[in-house]
């Protein structure tokens, strides 16, 4: 290392915040609701989406969580947020992942009550941010028509945050989201013989 090494490194993020700086400035929306999609085989989906549902909390903002095809898990996330009932609304609507109903008749039934709630609370004026989680599962199976879901979250409110996980995003959802984070799996516990583990997966 050379006696010059710091001044270059000062230089040089001197340079990069000026560059950062005039990207930030160029940007003119200073708020907008967004359609955030979290899909992709890697773990993490849905916990990204209560990452972001903590957040909202910190600045009390109401939310809401709408579970397509997930059945009545007794989940770690379920049990925290239950402490702020004043804030959050939580509404398990599926009756369990599709190769354990075996009933397709039951499932479609089960993400069309899930889609209802789903609208009723786009239309609540009080929610600044809806999770619908496991929808891309819904509308991978085709239980829901996908071009009437994706008209209507397009549709949302200009303040209305709404987050959509599950595998295999629809690319017409892709399409009209603000946001795609495509999570892949490097490695996973589970194929190397290690259930799902309460605190970690649930």
């Amino acid at each position: 290392m050379t006696t010059d090494d710091p001044l270059r490194h000062q230089q040089k993020m001197a340079h990069r915040k000026a560059v950062q700086d005039a990207e930030v400035a160029s940007k003119t929306i200073l708020e907008k609701g967004l359609l955030i999609v979290h899909t992709g085989p890697g773990k993490g989906k849905t916990s990204a989406a209560m990452g972001l549902v903590l957040r909202a909390l910190g600045y009390g903002w109401p939310v809401a969580i709408v579970q397509f095809i997930k059945g009545a898990w007794d989940t770690g996330e379920k049990r925290a947020l239950a402490r702020f009932d004043d804030l959050v609304q939580w509404h398990t609507m599926g009756e369990g992942f599709t190769w354990e109903t075996q009933d397709r008749a039951r499932d479609i039934a089960a993400a069309e009550r899930a889609w209802d709630k789903a609208q009723a609370l786009m239309e609540d004026p009080t929610i600044r941010l809806l999770v619908l989680d496991e929808l891309n599962i819904a509308l991978r199976y085709d239980y829901l028509d996908l071009d009437t879901v994706v008209s209507a979250l397009a549709a949302r409110r200009p303040d209305l945050h709404i987050v959509v996980t599950g595998r295999n995003a629809k690319p017409a959802l892709i399409e009209a989201a603000d946001l795609v984070t495509d999570m892949g799996q490097v490695k996973h516990h589970f194929a190397a013989g290690v259930k799902a583990q309460q605190g970690i997966e649930f």
